[in-house]
């Protein structure tokens, strides 16, 4: 079918033609200075606000405000606020000027004399403002008005950081180090204003209501005047008492809910130990904390000890107190030689775990514990609750439950490999009997939840294809959206595995009602019979309007009986953003409060009032903050990025089109605030599967990990195209050339597309699409491809390094959309990779390619620039030294930015080529000359 393309007659925002004076274009310098808002918290009662305005690189400001945004307070470099329970206070920290951090860091100076963080406290309607100086980290108690924070203090040698992975030794050596190099903590009631301090404290909590902190403390040695322990403080009365002594770590504290009981492990062993199992300890302050459980203790598994890195945590009720075992670690044999003996890693195929995989998650087995019970109020009994076999428990929001869902996916984690996830068996494991019940013998590939209130559990089952629902009560299995009659799955899946479910909104009051999603519409759904009601009536799917919901109260686990809901919506068609409002217990239809052209975020709710924060954006419209009752008539609290008024800056509008096998295809065309339809412009395009949702995004300019920085290409003249791209399995190659070149041909029918200067710029999955495109076209001027896939048949039995899993299952079952392996249909391995069609590349190419990449293989940007050379291609490769699949550091992300707009610059604009475009920079002039200048004679 002949291509066709419509674009929008309502733009965004139409071009101003009035006489003024030009705007400049976006340059590299205004990075730093470009604004966003974070942080952002409303207090309780809903009369105040706090947010930060954070550059992307200097030093931030923490506004204080009223909801009618009266300014109280600006905190220079205020960081991690938050509001006193009773909305009274404002506690942060405040950062070291980012300038005094840089010249420590150019000086070299040691982690223990670099700039400190200090405390602030702000007193709400007092307008006093109290600091304190070099503070490490602090705690407000959640339902009251008490204070603790710790001093910094000299950091310890990390020797985890520096060693090689392949030493369990060295990482078990400092899981084993005794806690040490304490500093002072602070008591404070903030009503009362007389604190209290202590030393050589290494840990502490805060109750939940503030009536009592908890720390521990190492004491130096030799000095006499400060004991080692487990200490208590009454903040009512001053009272300090220590519950437990002797030198070693304490960790973990917990508080009941009341504040009435204290449990912590802690080991006490001499330093030097080769074994230090810990000991579990339980305190009702009625005397000193007593052992509730001890290493090799009846019940426990033989060498088995509570665990020093599980949680230990109390039920709400404070009843029970679930904490972590775990197998003691192995003591290492000191007599061993270590330049004697070998050094390796041994794979073998019954390994449940790729080496790889073993290795990148030694840590965090070292470190595993296994969920436990003990009720420390009857007689301290207790009761394993998963082990070896059952390793994940999951509790109930409340822990109150009497079940735990466990889930377990042993012996069937070797087929991760190719599948990308395993079959999986669930059970509820009574807390009171250690009882395991079964809910799903034959296994399933499904992620298990459990409802806030434990009585049901609940997934989507991928082979019934439907959500299911276990009762814990009668032991049945409901089937949730059997009575739906629609699909609560990806209707738009076009990849080899299984569609996902949409998802769960919430739970209400009781697990009377479970809220579920399918495409368009939320379903209220009753758990013990199954019976379905759409709860938007069906508006969404009438209307095209996807409806979503999140509680909006923090902390809140579900949804009261008389809750208003606010539920956020976006147009599928327009892709404008909104919200409509329904109360839970309504039969009628949503009412629409708001559906605009802008984007909104979720909403944060005032915990005792009805007021409302969020964040509002558009193309031209930062992400400013606002407060509201309605969403009606706001108040804007925030005003960032003012200096963007003096910058050519840039339109979108969706474009649509029809590809050349008949698919109906979106993307979003951005365009130079000055665009004039009487000049041509150049353009690239810019794809990763599907965007155009995007549309009301706020692109604001920055340095970029490897993508195309939208703001600065637009803003200095060129047109960017985001086409959506919709793929038929077995055919990713095809699938973009499908809807890339087909809309790139759409838009050259306009006589303001420059058709013979267009480039196209994609990473990752989008590095590979271009990578692929350039072969089968030489209508594009100029090609970037970051970390692209060029030959999947070597890709296919690669690893992933940063996870360690094999990168079969994204071939056969994910992204890549193959959906064979490479010997059941070798010819379509072949077919899309680009590598056996680089002969025919026209195309000027950059390539990213990092060496430290834990996605794509290195050595497949690597094929490319050698095979493309071996060509006489005009091909470059960037190898960014320890960087990753997308770049993380901050000169990194400038480099690339200022590279990959000279390269275009030159392609597409006919600039002059800078150095490293010309002649490259020898390895001999590395780190002295970066080839940026465009005049080789300034070169040398």
């Amino acid at each position: 079918m002949r291509s066709s393309l419509l674009l929008l007659t309502g733009l965004l925002s139409a071009p101003a033609f009035a006489q003024q004076a030009p705007k400049k274009p976006l340059d590299h310098s205004v990075y730093d200075q470009w604004q966003s808002v974070a942080g952002q918290r409303i207090s309780h009662n809903g009369k105040y606000v706090l947010f930060q305005v954070k550059p992307q690189q200097g030093d931030g400001t923490l506004y204080l405000k009223t909801a009618g945004n009266q300014t109280l307070r600006q905190i220079s470099r205020g960081d991690s606020a938050v509001f006193s329970a009773d909305s009274k206070y404002a506690v942060f920290s405040i950062s070291p000027r980012y300038q005094d951090v840089r010249q420590a860091r150019i000086k070299k100076k040691k982690p223990d004399q670099m700039p400190k963080d200090s405390l602030g406290i702000y007193g709400l309607s007092t307008g006093k403002l109290t600091k304190y100086a070099d503070v490490k980290s602090f705690q407000l108690a959640e339902e009251g008005t008490v204070l603790a924070f710790l001093a910094t203090k000299p950091l310890l040698k990390d020797t985890l950081k520096k060693a090689p992975v392949d030493t369990v030794k060295k990482i078990t050596d400092k899981l084993l180090e005794t806690q040490k190099g304490g500093a002072i903590l602070t008591i404070l009631n903030l009503e009362k204003g007389q604190p209290r301090t202590f030393e050589a404290v290494t840990d502490y909590k805060v109750s939940k209501s503030g009536n009592k902190v908890a720390f521990a403390v190492a004491a130096p040695k030799g000095n006499k005047t400060v004991r080692s322990g487990l200490f208590v403080f009454d903040v009512a009365t001053g009272n300090l008492r220590q519950l437990s002594a002797g030198k070693g770590t304490y960790k973990n504290l917990a508080f009941d809910d009341a504040g009435k009981q204290l449990a912590f492990t802690a080991e006490k062993y001499p330093e030097k130990a080769l074994s230090k199992p810990f000991t579990l300890y339980y305190s009702d302050f009625a005397d000193s904390a007593r052992v509730l459980l001890a290493p090799s203790a009846n019940g426990l598994k033989k060498g088995w000890s509570p665990s020093g890195f599980g949680k230990v945590l109390f039920s709400e009720n404070g009843e029970k107190l679930f904490f972590g075992t775990a197998p003691d670690l192995i003591p290492q044999d000191t007599t061993l030689v270590e330049f004697e003996h070998a050094k390796l890693d041994i794979w073998n195929y019954k390994d449940d775990y790729l080496q790889p995989m073993q290795l990148k998650n030694l840590k965090k087995e070292l470190q595993r514990s296994y969920l436990a019970v003990a009720y420390p109020k009857h007689g301290g009994k207790y009761i394993q609750l998963a082990d070896e076999y059952l390793q994940d428990a999951y509790m109930a929001d409340k822990k109150n439950a009497e079940y735990v869902l466990a889930v377990t996916d042993t012996a069937n984690r070797v087929a991760m490999q190719w599948q990308g996830n395993t079959m999986k068996r669930a059970y509820l494991v009574s807390t009171r009997t250690g009882e395991r019940v079964a809910i799903n013998p034959k296994g399933s590939k499904s992620r298990f939840q459990l409802s806030p209130g434990g009585q049901y559990a609940i997934w989507y089952d991928y082979d019934a294809k439907g959500w299911f629902a276990y009762s814990v009560a009668n032991r049945k299995t409901i089937n949730l959206t059997a009575k739906a009659k629609v699909d609560f799955t990806d209707e738009e899946n076009d990849s080899p595995t299984d569609p996902q479910p949409y998802g769960i909104a919430a739970w209400t009051k009781n697990d009377d009602a479970v809220l579920l999603y399918d495409r368009y519409d939320i379903w209220k759904v009753d758990p013990k019979t199954g019976a379905a009601s759409n709860f938007t009536n069906g508006v969404g799917r009438q209307q095209k309007l996807r409806f979503r919901y999140e509680i909006p109260v923090a902390k809140q686990d579900f949804i009261e009986p008389k809750d208003e809901l606010w539920l956020q919506v976006q147009d599928e068609t327009t892709k404008q953003w909104g919200y409509y409002k329904k109360n839970i217990t309504s039969t009628k239809a949503p009412q629409r409060v708001t559906l605009v052209p802008m984007a909104y975020s979720q909403l944060m709710q005032a915990k005792n009032a009805d007021v409302f924060l969020y964040t509002k954006t558009s193309v031209q419209n930062p992400a400013d903050l606002y407060v509201s009752r309605n969403l009606q008539k706001e108040t804007k609290l925030s005003n960032i990025n003012p200096q963007q008024k003096d910058y050519n800056w840039f339109t979108a509008e969706l474009v649509h089109w029809t590809t050349p096998k008949g698919y109906a295809a979106t993307g979003v065309l951005y365009k130079p605030e000055n665009f004039d339809p009487n000049k041509k412009y150049p353009m690239v395009a810019y794809f990763y599967e599907k965007v155009s949702d995007g549309l009301y995004r706020y692109n604001a300019p920055a340095p970029t990990p490897s993508r195309l920085d939208i703001a600065m290409f637009a803003s200095n003249g060129y047109l960017v195209f985001t086409p959506d791209i919709s793929y038929t399995i077995g055919e990713p190659g095809a699938s973009a050339v499908e809807f890339v070149n087909s809309g790139v041909e759409a838009l050259k029918k306009n006589s303001w597309v420059d058709g013979a200067h267009i480039g196209i710029q994609g990473q990752s999955w989008g590095g590979y699409q271009v990578a692929y495109l350039i072969t089968q076209t030489p209508m594009y001027a100029a090609a970037w491809a970051g970390a692209p896939v060029v030959n999947m048949t070597s890709a296919y039995g690669g690893i992933r390094w940063e996870s360690g899993m094999s990168r079969q299952f994204q071939y056969e079952r994910t992204q890549s959309r193959l959906g064979a392996t490479l010997w059941e249909n070798q010819d379509l391995y072949i077919r899309n990779s680009p590598l056996f069609y680089l002969p025919k590349v026209e195309t000027p190419v950059v390539i990213m390619a990092n060496d430290a990449d834990g996605a794509v293989p290195w050595y497949q940007g690597i094929e490319m620039f050698t095979d493309l050379r071996r060509l006489n291609k005009p091909v470059w490769l960037l190898q960014y030294n320890g960087e990753a699949h997308n770049l993380v550091k901050r000169e990194n992300r400038k480099d690339i930015s200022i590279r990959e707009l000279q390269f275009f610059d030159h392609y597409l604009k006919g600039a002059p080529a800078p150095v490293w475009l010309e002649r490259g920079v020898p390895a001999v002039e590395k780190g002295r000359n970066w080839g940026l200048e465009t005049s080789t004679s300034s070169v040398r």
